[in-house]
């Protein structure tokens, strides 16, 4: 319901309504407090759906973390502290980020190496 409401032809039939109540002399008080009922109940619609969506996108978050936890977990290069990281402070991410500099270099160094030695025959 919220998604239709937010309809551009939506928009546009309420505002035709209003100026129709409006040129047929209608009370005025009426079509206020129907909009005001309206705006409520299409505010809560709106919160609702973005609650739902918000739990949504947290639950594949959390899938997404368990699989990556599971990827660290299986590789033998990788450094287990790292696993649940996305439970840190961004300080203590930061920090690993910092304490992992030097192994990143190691292993890029590693991998530029690797194409030069099977090109050469050695390795």
């Amino acid at each position: 319901m919220a998604d239709l409401s937010a309809h551009p032809f939506a928009q546009i039939a309420l505002i035709a309504f209003c100026f129709a109540w409006f040129a047929l002399r209608l009370p005025v008080e009426i079509l206020t407090a129907a909009l005001s009922i309206l705006a409520i109940t299409l505010t809560q619609m709106v919160l609702n759906q973005q609650k739902e969506r918000s739990a949504d996108a947290h639950r594949r978050d959390v899938a997404l973390h368990a699989k990556l936890d599971e990827l660290v977990h299986a590789s033998r290069r990788a450094r287990n502290d790292l696993m649940g990281a996305e439970e840190l402070d961004e300080e203590e991410i930061a920090r690993l980020k910092q304490a992992m500099r030097p192994d990143r270099e190691a292993v890029s160094q590693d991998c530029s190496a690797a194409p030069r030695e099977r090109a050469t025959g050695s390795g």
